[in-house]
């Protein structure tokens, strides 16, 4: 069902794009949504149903019946039984994520999350943002174990959503990743945007978003490298992505291209990545704070498997 119609002619920069990615950056929907909405004909091009894979030329005239928007997801207090709490005080509170955990409850999550995590534990948090994801300024995936900052005062979140913008904040992560970096040591500098293909992925690509990855070797296995790694930018999947593309996926990941035989000798169910600390100043001292996190313990299994 279509909650209203849009007619937009096609701009110079979409010149060439194929429809179905043209509809998808014009409008925020996911590819998969688009490839709905063209199979149901309620996308025409120049006034003409259309194929997905069709060009679109600049001034083409694109009318689009977009669907209705999904009711938010509601967060139900739901105990999260290996979420830790590291800091709380009246402006935010820092926890250390465990995997299989989401930041937020979301269309087509049926997993635990944080936000319901935590008001099991009756700790409010701020109401910015939309209502599914109050208090949150960063996100961590789902398989990514960690720190991570919620914000519980209003003042808070908008003082952390900005330095994390401006890029004021400290994010270091440790992963394991497949085989031997060379150099040693280096910057990423690769810009990143959705998958042309999948909608799930992420992908290195001239038109994505400016991302820059800086990492360290910390110890070198026969099969794999531990790296310490800090963020510049923080695109969706970034680590991951970028060390995809390099040729070095992160051990466990098998959406990137991980070798799933090295993943089941060390028994490890998702990606090799830890946020093992986040400094910032804090938004209601202005003194700087950083919280820290230790492996957890599939990580740290996989490690001795390493080493062994």
């Amino acid at each position: 069902m279509t909650a209203d119609v849009r007619v937009v002619s096609v701009p110079d920069g979409l010149a060439g794009e194929r429809v179905d990615a043209a509809v998808s950056r014009l409008f925020g929907l996911s590819r998969s949504q688009v490839a709905g909405l063209i199979e149901s004909g309620d996308v025409l091009l120049d006034g003409g149903r259309v194929a997905k894979s069709a060009r679109v030329g600049a001034g083409d005239v694109l009318e689009v019946g977009l669907p209705a928007p999904a009711a938010p997801p509601v967060i139900v207090p739901i105990p999260v039984p290996d979420l830790r709490i590291l800091h709380e005080d009246d402006d935010l509170v820092v926890v250390d994520k465990p995997p299989g955990v989401a930041a937020h409850p979301s269309v087509g999550w049926n997993g635990p999350d944080v936000l319901s995590g935590l008001a099991a534990a009756n700790v409010k948090i701020a109401t910015s943002g939309a209502a599914e994801r109050q208090g949150i300024v960063s996100r961590l995936d789902v398989g990514t174990s960690g720190v991570m900052v919620v914000a519980r005062s209003e003042s808070a979140y908008s003082a952390l959503k900005q330095a994390f913008r401006s890029r004021q904040v400290d994010k270091t992560y440790h992963t394991v990743v497949q085989g031997l970096p060379d150099p040693l040591s280096g910057t990423i500098d690769a810009p990143i945007g959705r998958h042309p293909a999948h909608d799930y992925k992420f992908a290195v690509m001239e038109s994505g978003r400016h991302s820059v990855t800086h990492y360290e070797l910390l110890e070198a296995f026969r099969s794999a490298s531990l790296l310490e790694v800090s963020l510049e930018t923080g695109r969706t999947h970034q680590i991951r992505v970028h060390f995809s593309a390099l040729r070095h996926p992160c051990v466990g990941d098998l959406t990137y291209g991980a070798d799933p035989t090295l993943a089941a000798r060390l028994d490890l169910k998702r990606q090799w990545l830890h946020a093992v600390a986040l400094g910032f100043a804090h938004p209601g001292t202005g003194r700087r704070v950083t919280f820290t996190s230790a492996y957890a313990p599939d990580l740290g299994l996989a490690l001795e498997r390493l080493g062994s």
